[in-house]
């Protein structure tokens, strides 16, 4: 009987893990059965290097090429924007920081990748665009510059993250080594531990490149969301048009079965693999990085010699100051751009008179600069949202239910409705999830089917929450008949939390020692038993760390919801599965963009939201905290 029971439970963890392999499965074929038509009728070439978009025009244009470079444009510059910031800080975070110093500033960086993207976006379209309109005296400032800096803000937690890992995973034999035959720290950094963590660096840029090109709420508030190409193309304050923008905004009001209907899901499968592109690239440098990183201690040593250190960082060097002049030049203007450069080949001239410690110093600065940019915009960013948002919050704004389209009484079902679709995703996939998990780690080896098995959940975490929106329309609304109602809701979050808790949880379950596993056999338990008694409790610090973080994406998440379960205005609480909801995310999107004249409840709901989701995240990050200083093993 004993034996029977451990094949049924092995057989539910194997059915649990596959389910990522099946939703990547069911994802891709609702995207390719309704794209092929719109391929069909204007052919693939047509559709994707058209240069007009236009599916209401007489006659209709479908023509992504305006779509494609808004979305490669405004990635591009979110990338200049937050590459030099984010490598900066992580190694300030790296080799500068003090412990205790670190010990706050890191926490601060996770909170700016905890606020969620329509409150990006509500700041970007209040304060980001003003100053650019004012800045730059334009009619408006809703632009591909804001769109870049917005999206390079969000993508810093990410770069700094991954980019802190990868420098602290390089061995300390090599900094201590060149320490030792005379190097300075900088040319320690500059020689030795950057071109060694330079994989992890480029997976962090690759992972960085595919936030971006998946955020829809943020993109879609600042851009402008003109389908043309900037004219001159360098011109960074013409408005743009993204793919995720194009989706966000025509999705909700296309005629189903439509050639336009079918023209959307085509930008959806574009936008799904250029993604898919980024994030196997990531995937690929990240698994050669722990390659490198378990191999033999002979060939951890072989350091990259000098030159080709000095290759490396020259080539991306000069890359950047390209970018950055053609950048500088449409800005400023062609003498600004050519003072500029003169002035830096003087500095460059020069710099083989100036000390090496003076150079340290001035590299240090800028290092230092770095983090105190992060550290501002994250400062300025919750300022404005919490000193205009507190004066918004009363009894009555947060037990009411909206009138007057929102500009008077409260958000109060706004919040319930947020409550509910969080708390149904995550009934969805924390079973599945943990599930998953235990399977891949306890019950299976490295093979075929693992692989498999951790493809579809990477590609799965992968793929875009606008996506994820479509699908549920497509599959949960109209397929299986469910409608625009909270059950569709909190399906479709569950799905897109899901690999967040498969790999939080195989990360609690590998930290078990495995002299507790050897020790509940040697008793004679079961697997099962022994999961059960021994590995799984002392795995549940992590599991919890793993929830409470999907709870706080999931809250702040508007794509996924976007067609498949929220309405602006509602005052009853849902009464089953089958109705739809408010939420706090959709809530302030629509005040933001529609409802003039709603400032102060604009602010008291994005307060609201902030501190909801924002709250969930400290919690994750005291419990780790808590977690790391009792553990003992």
């Amino acid at each position: 009987m004993t034996g029977l029971w451990e094949i049924l439970i092995r057989g539910l963890w194997f059915c649990t893990a596959i389910v990522a392999v099946v939703a990547v499965f069911f994802i891709l074929f609702f995207l390719v059965r309704d794209a092929g038509p719109i391929f069909s009728a204007v052919g693939l070439e047509t559709f994707l290097g058209g240069a007009v978009w236009n599916p209401t025009g007489s006659p209709p244009a479908y023509g992504t090429f305006p779509l494609i470079a808004g979305t490669l444009l405004v990635t591009l510059g979110a990338m200049l924007f937050a590459t030099p910031l984010g490598i900066g800080s992580a190694l300030y975070l790296s080799e500068l920081a003090s412990g205790r110093v670190k010990a706050v500033v890191k926490p601060a960086i996770e909170l700016l990748a905890g606020i969620p993207s329509v409150v990006f976006g509500f700041f970007g379209l209040v304060v980001l665009t003003n100053w650019i309109r004012v800045g730059f005296d334009v009619p408006s400032g809703e632009s591909w510059l804001a769109g870049s800096i917005l999206l390079g803000v969000m993508a810093l937690p990410t770069i700094i993250s991954v980019s802190e890992d990868a420098i602290s995973a390089v061995p300390r034999e090599f900094k201590e080594g060149s320490l030792a035959v005379g190097a300075t720290h900088w040319q320690t950094i500059r020689g030795v531990i950057v071109p060694s963590a330079l994989s992890g660096i480029t997976a962090a840029l690759i992972l960085g490149m595919g936030r971006a090109i998946g955020e829809t709420m943020a993109v879609m508030m600042v851009t402008g969301n003109a389908a043309i190409i900037p004219d001159p193309v360098f011109d960074v304050l013409s408005p743009v048009r993204t793919l995720t923008g194009t989706l966000g905004i025509e999705m909700g009001e296309v005629a189903v079965g439509s050639a336009h209907y079918h023209a959307l899901f085509g930008v959806a499968m574009v936008l799904l693999v250029i993604t898919l592109i980024v994030n196997v690239c990531a995937m690929l440098i990240t698994e050669r990085l722990r390659e490198k990183t378990t191999a033999s201690a002979a060939a951890r040593h072989r350091i990259l010699s000098a030159e080709t250190a000095e290759r490396l960082l020259r080539s991306s060097g000069l890359l950047v100051i390209a970018l950055l002049a053609g950048v500088l030049w449409v800005v400023a203007g062609p003498c600004t751009t050519l003072i500029a450069l003169a002035a830096l080949a003087a500095v460059y001239g020069i710099r083989e008179r100036i000390s090496q410690r003076h150079v340290q110093h001035v590299a240090f600065g800028f290092i230092f600069i770095s983090i105190l940019i992060v550290l501002l915009i994250l400062g300025i960013i919750l300022y404005d949202i919490i000193s205009h948002g507190l004066p918004a919050l009363s009894w009555e704004f947060l037990t009411q239910p909206p009138r007057n389209l929102g500009r008077e009484g409260g958000i109060f079902p706004a919040i319930i409705g947020t409550l509910y679709l969080v708390g149904g995703a995550i009934l969805v996939a924390l079973p599945i999830g943990v599930g998953a998990a235990i399977y891949l780690t306890e019950y299976t080896r490295e093979g075929p089917v693992t692989k498999i098995i951790r493809s579809g959940v990477d590609l799965l975490n992968g793929t875009p929450s606008i996506v994820f929106g479509l699908f549920g329309f497509a599959f949960l609304v109209l397929f299986l008949g469910f409608g625009v109602s909270l059950l569709a809701g909190l399906i479709t979050l569950g799905l897109m939390v899901l690999p967040t808790i498969i790999r939080t949880t195989e990360e609690a379950l590998r930290s078990v020692p495995d002299a507790l596993r050897e020790g509940s056999f040697a008793l004679g338990a079961t697997k099962w038993q022994t999961i059960q008694r021994a590995v799984l409790p002392p795995a549940l610090p992590g599991i919890l760390t793993g929830t409470i973080l999907s709870i706080g994406r999931a809250a702040g998440e508007t794509a996924p919801i976007l067609f498949t379960a929220v309405v602006f205005s509602r005052r009853l609480l849902p009464g089953s599965l089958s109705d739809p909801v408010m939420a706090l995310p959709y809530h302030l999107f629509i005040l933001s963009t529609n409802v003039p004249g709603a400032e102060q409840n604009q602010y008291g709901t994005a307060l609201v939201l902030l501190l909801l989701v924002i709250g969930v995240y400290l919690v994750a990050i005291v419990i780790r905290s808590h977690y790391r200083k009792t553990v003992t093993w």
